[in-house]
């Protein structure tokens, strides 16, 4: 569609606004880019361009600025493969050397590390507890009246819930309880985990009516509440001074978005495929996002997705270093979290 020098003439609008954000001229890239042409062919192609829609103009007098057709060539077919550089690559392996972390940790400091490198909001799911095989369940005695029931899965996601123990209880009844479970459950897909399921066990567990019902109800909020699909979000503040975001209505718009994890959420859903996910502006389907760009890539183990990163930001983002970073972090974010199986 477009001849080498209309390639190399928007690579470096792009670029040049990528650094700048101002609105890009014929003269800034003839005096910057050393193209071998001068002001004037560059602005006959900087027209062409602009008719073909891969850059437009603000304003009568200003210079051009990408559209989203151009970022999304760019992107396609301008960007050469980016190597994280040495200074993001040793704090990322530092990082991951040094953390002993709860699965749910590691997520949690994943997205404040993003956000902190890139400049912009970051989303990170935590694992899709559906996904995950029951491992065990565990008494943990807290004082006389109440124990810790302790779930963990296969692959060392952890949770827990205080229970308060029925009148009467001991814990044989606990131990009891905990092994008859065990016996029905370990093994099984927390998705396919039903309350019909875990009633089975207890005509096989103890007379204590109060005990055992106490410790399905347990088992069962547990099991609920983490087949919800949390998002952990970073960086709110530091995209928030973008000068795409000086304009308040922007900001509003961007923040109603952020306060409702169902909406981050839907936004990490659009893209469940493997490997580096681009999408930009109008690409995305929440329309309060049309202005924005999202990088993204989801993590398997084993086949199963257990989590999902995204770096979400004005179009104007350093396309070329979140994807090389992204991709870093897509394999040893993936060899640590298979770390959490066994």
């Amino acid at each position: 569609m477009l001849d080498e020098r209309k390639k190399k003439i928007l690579q470096a609008i792009i670029n040049d606004y990528i650094l700048t954000a101002e609105p890009v001229g014929s003269r800034t890239i003839a005096r910057k880019y050393n193209l071998g042409v001068g002001p004037a062919t560059i602005r006959n192609e900087m027209a062409d361009l602009e008719l073909l829609g891969f850059i437009e103009q603000l304003h009568t007098s200003s210079g051009r600025v990408p559209s989203e057709k151009g970022y999304r060539f760019y992107v396609d077919s301008l960007l050469a493969p980016m190597s994280v550089s040495e200074e993001d690559r040793e704090m990322l392996t530092r990082w991951y050397q040094a953390k002993s972390l709860k699965m749910e940790e590691v997520f949690q400091e994943t997205a404040r590390m993003i956000s902190h490198m890139t400049h912009n909001i970051s989303l990170v799911s935590a694992p899709q507890l559906t996904g995950c095989k029951f491992k065990y369940l565990q008494f943990l005695p807290l004082d006389e009246q109440r124990v810790i029931a302790v779930i963990v899965t296969d692959t060392g996601y952890v949770d827990n819930k205080i229970m308060m123990i029925p009148e009467g209880a001991t814990e044989e009844d606990l131990r009891r309880i905990s092994e008859s479970i065990n016996r029905r459950l370990s093994g099984m897909s927390i998705g396919a985990i039903k309350r019909s399921i875990v009633e089975q066990a207890r005509d096989e567990i103890i007379p204590n009516e109060k005990m055992v019902t106490s410790a399905i109800d347990t088992i069962m909020d547990v099991m609920t509440a983490r087949q919800k699909e949390k998002v952990y979000l970073g960086g709110t503040t530091q995209m928030l001074q973008q000068p795409e975001f000086r304009n308040v209505d922007k900001i509003q718009t961007m923040l109603s978005v952020l306060e409702e994890e169902s909406r981050l959420n839907d936004i990490l859903q659009e893209g469940a495929e493997d490997g580096i996910i681009v999408k930009i502006g109008q690409e995305n389907k929440c329309s309060d996002i049309h202005n924005c760009s999202v990088v993204q890539a989801t993590y398997r183990i084993d086949g199963e997705v257990v989590g999902k990163v995204a770096v979400l930001g004005p179009t104007r983002m350093e396309y070329g270093r979140i994807i090389a970073l992204l991709k870093f972090m897509h394999t040893h974010l993936g060899n640590l979290l298979k770390g959490y199986r066994g």
